[in-house]
Parts: C-alpha cells; sequence; structure tokens
C-alpha cells in the first residue's frame, strides 16, 4: 500500500441527473455519466484500458465497452457488496494503474434503485445463508437490520434521535445548497423529523436514504499523467477495504462486539499508510444509508471515541464550519442513493474547490463506503 499512496489521482467526474424515476435504462444512465467524466478529464475513451465497478452493476464491462468505444481492456474487476465497495472500484483502479496493468481506469455506477424492484421482493429466490437467520424472523430490509444495531447502541451509549437528526439535518442542509441534489430546496425541521412515520423503530423516514435513479463515473490516471489533465488533481492518498472476522452482514451476531463493525477493520489499515491522521481530515464524505451509521463510523474511523458518536454530532459539528463538514452535497440521505458513489465524486469537488457547499481551503477529504457490510474507504488530498 505504501506503493500506491498519491501515486494515482481521480482527474475526471460525471453523473446523470437524479430522480425518482428516470426514462433511461441502467445501460445508458452508464454510458452518459462515464462519457461525462471522460470529458471531464480531457481524455478519449479509446485510451481507457481499465474498468471497476460493483458486483450488483448491471452493466456488464463488454456492454459499456462497446458502448462508449473503449479500447483493449487490460484491467476489470468487481467489488462486492453493494454500498460497501464504492471506494474498492477506485481502489483496484489505483493499484492497476500503479503496478502498470493499465494506464487509464473507469469505475462507475448506475442504478435504477428509485423505480426499479427491491431485492428482498423475491421470495422464490434461494435465500444467501446469513439472510436465513434473519429474514424469516422478520429482519427483512436493510433497514430492519441497522435498526437493531441502532438500539443497541442507544441503549449501551445514550444516544438518541436528536443525534441522529443532527446527521439527517446536516446532510438536507447542505443538499438544499446543491441544485442536483433530489432534496434541494426542501428543508428539514426538527418537528418534521420527529413527527415522520417510522420505517423500523427506531429508525424513521428521514433516518433512510433515498431510492433513487442515476449514475455516476470517475477517472484515474497516474500522478504524471494528471499533471496534463484539465483539472487540479485529486490524489489517491491510502485507501483500504475492511471485512472483519466473524463478520455476518449488517447485524454482526457472531463478532464480539457487533458495534465494531467493518470501519474499524478498514480504518486501521487506511491510517496505517497515511501521512495524516483523523484531526487532520478538513471534510468527510461518510456512507449514508441510515443515519445511526454516521455515528458508527465516526467513532471507527477515529474522529472520536467509543459510544461518543452521537454527542459528536451536538454543535453543529457536521455542519460548515463545524470540526467535521459532513456529506456536503446531501450524501445518500439527500442527495441521491447510488450506493455511495456520490461520495466520492463529492470529495473530488471538494478538494477542487468547486463544491456547491464548499469547506474554505479543503485539502483533505475522507470517503466511506457502507458500514454493516464488507467496506472500504479512501483518503483523498490535493
Amino acid at each position: 500500500m505504501a506503493g500506491l499512496q498519491d501515486a494515482t489521482a481521480i482527474v475526471g467526474i460525471g453523473q446523470t441527473p437524479f430522480a425518482k424515476r428516470l426514462p433511461e435504462d441502467e445501460k445508458t444512465l452508464a454510458c452518459r455519466a462515464v462519457l461525462a467524466a471522460l470529458d471531464d478529464a480531457g481524455i478519449a475513451p479509446g485510451e481507457v484500458d481499465a474498468l471497476a465497478s460493483y458486483t450488483m452493476e448491471e452493466t456488464d464491462e463488454v456492454e459499456l465497452a462497446k458502448a462508449v468505444g473503449f479500447g483493449d481492456l487490460t484491467f476489470f474487476s468487481k467489488v462486492g457488496y453493494g454500498g460497501g465497495g464504492s471506494c474498492a472500484t477506485v481502489a483496484h483502479l489505483a493499484a492497476a494503474i500503479a503496478t502498470g496493468q493499465a494506464t487509464v481506469g473507469v469505475a462507475w455506477r448506475s442504478r435504477k434503485r428509485g423505480s426499479g424492484p427491491r431485492p428482498w421482493r423475491d421470495t422464490t429466490a434461494q435465500l444467501p445463508t446469513p439472510a436465513q437467520w434473519t429474514r424469516p424472523y422478520g429482519l427483512l430490509r436493510p433497514v430492519d437490520e441497522i435498526a437493531m444495531l441502532a438500539r443497541r447502541y442507544m441503549h449501551e451509549y445514550g444516544a438518541t434521535r436528536d443525534h441522529l437528526f443532527n446527521v439527517a439535518l446536516a446532510c438536507r442542509n447542505r443538499a438544499n445548497q446543491n441544485p442536483a441534489a433530489v432534496m434541494y430546496e426542501r428543508p428539514l425541521t426538527r418537528e418534521m423529523y420527529m413527527t415522520s412515520r417510522w420505517i423500523s423503530e427506531p429508525l424513521c423516514l428521514f433516518d433512510n436514504c433515498l431510492e433513487t435513479d442515476g449514475a455516476l463515473a470517475c477517472v484515474i490516471v497516474s500522478r504524471e499523467r494528471a499533471r496534463d489533465c484539465r483539472h487540479t488533481p485529486v490524489y489517491v492518498h491510502s485507501a483500504a477495504q475492511g471485512l472483519p472476522a466473524q463478520h455476518h452482514g449488517m447485524v454482526n451476531y457472531w463478532n464480539d462486539d457487533p458495534l465494531t463493525g467493518p470501519a474499524w477493520t478498514a480504518a486501521r489499515h487506511l491510517w496505517k499508510h497515511a501521512d495524516f491522521t483523523p484531526q487532520d481530515v478538513d471534510v468527510a464524505q461518510i456512507y449514508d444509508a441510515f443515519t445511526a451509521l454516521i455515528p458508527l463510523s465516526l467513532e471507527g474511523y477515529g474522529f472520536c471515541g467509543r459510544g461518543e458518536g452521537g454527542a459528536f454530532t451536538e454543535g453543529g459539528a457536521l455542519e460548515i464550519g463545524g470540526p467535521l463538514p459532513l456529506n456536503t452535497g446531501g450524501g445518500g440521505l439527500s442527495e441521491a442513493y447510488v450506493h455511495g458513489f456520490n461520495l466520492i465524486n463529492e470529495g473530488v469537488k471538494q478538494l477542487r474547490g468547486t463544491s456547491t457547499a464548499q469547506v474554505p481551503g479543503a485539502a483533505t477529504c475522507l470517503v466511506t463506503a457502507g458500514e454493516g457490510v464488507p467496506t472500504s474507504a479512501l483518503l483523498l488530498r490535493n
């Protein structure tokens, strides 16, 4: 990993519009996002020789390569576990480029979650082994599983719904500044939050991410080539994946402590290969499929101690001007939910100085993938 430090950079980002329902299919959305990212970088499609996406991505490499007009591909990979795979797509491409397996990499995610079916709807499919221990007993959706962790966290450490509201509010406030966000110009108040319907107690409507159609992509090249691209390079300073011993998707039944999830494993590796610490992070894009994941991640990545994640959100800590401005495009809660890829692109915007909610002088950014599942993370710097 030391050989990867700042060896590559993200030089192009692209996205489609976000909405509850878009008319295009996932392949078309993927192509548009990828072409936008390449145009942003000033790189022709025929120069792309590496791809990375998610195992859950419906648009495969062959179809994308033909439709967009890539050259010969010498590296391609897919990362598992849905939202846990976002940052790892960039990490895989960074490793391929740094070791000479490729020169121009594209990572992407295209999804029609807003207008498409829910994965748990198919009751005829054989359940994977972990789900056989949960779904027949009522933990049908991811929100049900995270609600169990949230309840235990609140019980053990005294976190409250006000702490979860702080997370939801910070994300909504940033989305209100972002014209591309689904929740643009749609303010959230404490009364709205506290009186909203339960989705899976103690998580209410506003504790849950959006359901969105859309696609995003980014382009990664070597440090040397990045200097000649159109924008200020955003360097991949450190990257990590994390799957803790005896992990059991989301609920962590077999761990000694269910509240020390994959973030803790990824974080140890991430910081080991970094030249700066959590206290040096100017802005964070932390995976927010559910508000409860934020306190867990704040602890896992070292911004506060065990049990202090709830209290960390107090006093505007996650707002612009606070100690750790969070999810400055609105995140999965209020911009769009495309398995966390928008957090990567927003991190790039912050370090370019082009975010709609710019943190003054931002030079370092943490981006994380989904907590509760095998995960990944990036440290970016300009």
